[in-house]
């Protein structure tokens, strides 16, 4: 029974790939197994290195774009400020023609009613001399 438990224990080593006949072999496994497993830290170490320069790099061109489009807002905000004091200066000439208008339309409707007036006398004067 014993020296088939032994085959069949080393049956199973073989076929798990681990065959380890001396304490050196069971060292020399154990570093290849470290071995292996630093080199896939140090690859998902680079990977993350990489992941983290081009969310670095990301971060820079958001930050670049940010940065423009908020230059370009300033411009457009100093242009609306400009375009609102020329609307403002507009608005006041326009205040100003609408008074003058305004003040125009008084004298006009003053010198028609001296017109119509000074006619009613001079109509008068033609039918008193014409009565002489």
């Amino acid at each position: 029974l014993q020296k088939e438990l032994l085959k069949y224990k080393q049956e199973a080593r073989n076929l798990q790939g681990i065959k380890i006949t001396s304490p050196q072999d069971a060292l020399q496994q154990r570093l290849i197994q470290q071995d292996a497993s630093v080199l896939q830290l140090k690859q998902e170490l680079l990977r993350a290195n990489m992941d983290k320069e081009e969310l670095h790099n990301q971060n820079v061109d958001l930050q670049r774009k940010v940065e423009e489009r908020n230059r370009l807002l300033a411009e457009y905000k100093k242009e609306l400020c400009q375009k609102d004091r020329h609307l403002q200066q507009h608005q006041s000439k326009l205040d100003e023609m609408l008074r003058q208008l305004s003040e125009a339309s008084y004298q006009q409707v003053d010198l028609e009613r001296e017109l119509e007036h000074k006619e009613a006398l001079l109509a008068h004067c033609m039918k008193r001399e014409a009565e002489e």
